[in-house]
C-alpha cells in the first residue's frame, strides 16, 4: 500500500496534578492534558527532509541521523528507531513552550511516532506508542524520565495512572504496560491553575541526581517516593469526591517531598507562595522543577485573585488544564 500524500498529527501538553515523579519508580499519579499541542506534518517528497523553526535539514541516510546538538535531534532519534526513512518532508512545531515543565518534547516524540506509523501503514496501540516514546527519550535522547509524560501525550484527558511493576533498573521490554484510568467523566470540576515561571529548565538535570540516590537505595528517597505514590491513590478519592481541602493538603505534601530532595527552585517557590497567599488550597510542581510550571488548586470564587497574584509574582503565562484528546490524526 502506498503511503498517504500528507499526514498531520498532534499531541497535547500535560500537567501533573498529584503523584509525580513517582512514575519513575513504579508509583501512581493523576495528570491532566493541557490545551496546547505539538504538531507534525508529513508531506510526500522525493527525499527525507526535516523542518522546524524556519530551518530545514536533509537526511540522505543513516549517517545523517546521528545527534548533532541542534533542534533536529529529536526527529533524528525518532527516525533512527524506524525501519526505513520516509520519502517525506517532515515538519514539526509546537504551541507548548519547550523546557516549561509541560512535556513539550514528549508531545513531539509521540506525535512524530504516530505520524510515521500512519505513513508506513503500521498498527500501533496507544500503550505501545507510549512505551516506544519513553524508550526513545531514555535511550536515544539520554533523558532521565518516567512513563507519565508519554502515556499522557498518547491518551490525553484526565487520568489516574498506575505504574506498579515499572522501575528504571528493570528490563523495560518485560515490564507491564501502565494502567490508564480515565476520570474526566466522573469529576464535577477541574479547579486548577497552571503558572509558567518563565524559567526554562532541563528535567534531566533535576531528575538524574535524585534517580541516582534512589538507585543507590537511599532510604529517604525510596520511602519518599513510596509516599508520593500513596498520595496519588489517596488523591483519586479526594478528586472524585470533590474534597478540595483534602486534595490541596495532598498536593502540598507531594511538593514538600520533592522540594526536600532538591527538585524545586526559587522561581517555583515564589509562585507557589503567591498562589497560597492569594487563597489557593494547595500548590506544587506540575513538572520536574527548577523552573517550568507550577499547578495550584483554587476555589472558583478565588480563581481571578489567584491568577492575578501569580502574574504579579512573575508568571510568564497562566493556563488551565483540560481533558482534551491525546495524540490524534488531524489529516490524512
Amino acid at each position: 500500500m502506498a503511503p498517504p500524500r500528507r499526514v498531520v498529527v498532534s499531541a497535547p501538553a500535560r500537567a501533573n496534578l498529584l503523584g509525580n515523579p513517582s512514575d519513575q519508580y513504579g508509583g501512581s499519579q493523576i495528570s491532566c492534558s493541557v490545551p496546547l499541542r505539538a504538531r507534525v506534518v508529513l508531506t510526500a517528497a522525493a527525499a527525507t527532509r526535516l523542518a522546524t523553526g524556519g530551518a530545514e535539514c536533509a537526511v540522505d541516510g543513516p549517517r545523517d541521523l546521528a545527534p548533532r546538538g541542534d533542534p533536529f535531534d529529536l526527529a533524528r532519534v525518532v527516525l533512527a528507531a524506524g525501519a526505513e526513512l520516509p520519502g517525506a518532508h517532515v515538519a514539526y512545531e509546537s504551541e507548548i513552550p519547550l523546557q516549561s515543565g509541560l512535556a513539550g518534547s514528549t508531545a513531539l516524540v509521540v506525535a512524530l511516532l504516530f505520524a510515521l506509523a500512519r505513513w508506513r501503514g503500521a498498527a500501533l496501540s496507544l500503550h505501545a506508542l507510549a512505551e516506544e516514546a519513553r524508550r526513545i527519550e531514555a535511550e536515544g535522547l539520554g533523558v532521565t524520565c518516567g512513563f507519565g509524560d508519554q502515556y499522557m501525550a498518547a491518551f490525553g484527558g484526565l487520568a489516574y495512572l498506575d505504574f506498579r511493576g515499572k522501575a528504571p533498573r528493570d528490563d523495560l521490554a518485560r515490564q507491564p504496560y501502565a494502567t490508564v484510568e480515565p476520570l474526566a467523566g466522573h469529576v464535577p470540576a477541574l479547579p486548577f491553575v497552571l503558572a509558567d515561571t518563565g524559567v526554562r529548565h532541563s528535567s534531566d538535570r533535576v531528575h538524574r541526581p535524585i534517580r541516582e540516590r534512589w538507585l543507590a537505595g537511599e532510604r529517604e528517597v525510596v520511602s519518599g517516593y513510596e509516599r508520593v505514590a500513596e498520595l496519588a491513590r489517596e488523591g483519586k478519592r479526594a478528586l472524585l469526591a470533590a474534597d478540595w481541602p483534602r486534595l490541596g493538603a495532598l498536593m502540598d505534601e507531594n511538593h514538600a517531598v520533592q522540594r526536600g530532595f532538591g527538585g524545586s527552585g526559587e522561581s517555583n517557590e515564589r509562585l507557589i507562595a503567591a498562589a497560597r497567599g492569594a487563597g489557593a488550597l494547595g500548590a506544587k510542581l506540575a513538572g520536574a522543577g527548577q523552573g517550568g510550571t507550577i499547578v495550584a488548586l483554587v476555589d472558583e470564587a478565588e480563581r481571578g485573585k489567584v491568577e492575578r497574584a501569580l502574574r504579579e509574582a512573575g508568571a510568564s503565562a497562566v493556563h488551565r488544564p483540560a481533558p482534551v484528546d491525546g495524540v490524534r490524526l488531524e489529516e490524512a
